[in-house]
């Protein structure tokens, strides 16, 4: 804690005065471009990733980067798509997965869950498509190719359920939003970009001719 307050403290005293007008500004409202779905894990950093300033990213994050489909739950991950979507008017979504995913861990190892974390056991149960699809698919794979499996295909399952919501589907038919899926290699800082006409992870840079982000 003494160093969260040293820091605060260094902010007020450092930032907040070489900001002055770009807080001000804040105080009139928010025109972030970006939604930016992550993981809640400490090793990732939205804004450090992607250089990004204060203001530019509206973040979700939650373990295991995971988005319920529309009316499974009524939790805060469906109404902060549909503010960003509707009041802040977002045009670009990134869904961002990222190796060692302790997250992915737990959901190759579900029912060891259930009893000693049971609100994660039923958080993980949103990613149960990605579970399934590795389970019947990649069985012969070690545990360690198992759990990049599962983190690359887990943004894609993330990425169906995000379509899933009305604000999200209409806007992507008008051409007016577009959904990105990326995995984060923490041990390299590498960053890939799911392409959906080739079905695989590409470079990020790719996709910038067709794309503001």
């Amino acid at each position: 804690m003494k160093n969260l307050i040293e820091g605060m403290q260094e902010f007020q005293k450092n930032y907040v005065p070489a900001h002055k007008d770009l807080l001000d500004q804040f105080s009139q409202g928010q025109k972030p471009k970006v939604m930016f779905i992550t993981c809640s894990d400490s090793r990732l950093d939205p804004n450090l990733l992607t250089q990004t300033e204060m203001g530019e990213l509206f973040i979700v994050r939650n373990a295991g980067n995971i988005i319920p489909p529309y009316g499974a739950t009524n939790g805060g991950e469906g109404a902060t798509i549909e503010y960003a979507i509707e009041a802040l008017g977002i045009e670009q979504i990134i869904i961002c997965g990222h190796s060692q995913c302790g997250a992915m861990k737990g959901l190759l190892h579900l029912n060891q869950l259930q009893e000693g974390m049971p609100l994660v056991y039923n958080w993980l149960k949103h990613a149960e498509g990605t579970r399934r699809l590795v389970k019947d698919n990649y069985s012969n794979c070690s545990d360690e190719k198992l759990l990049d499996i599962a983190v690359a295909e887990n943004v894609l399952t993330q990425m169906e359920n995000l379509e899933t919501y009305p604000a999200v589907h209409s806007k992507m038919f008008q051409g007016k939003l577009r959904v990105y899926g990326w995995v984060y290699y923490v041990e390299t800082g590498k960053v890939v970009a799911y392409d959906r006409a080739s079905h695989t992870y590409v470079s990020p840079e790719s996709q910038i001719v067709d794309s503001n982000v």
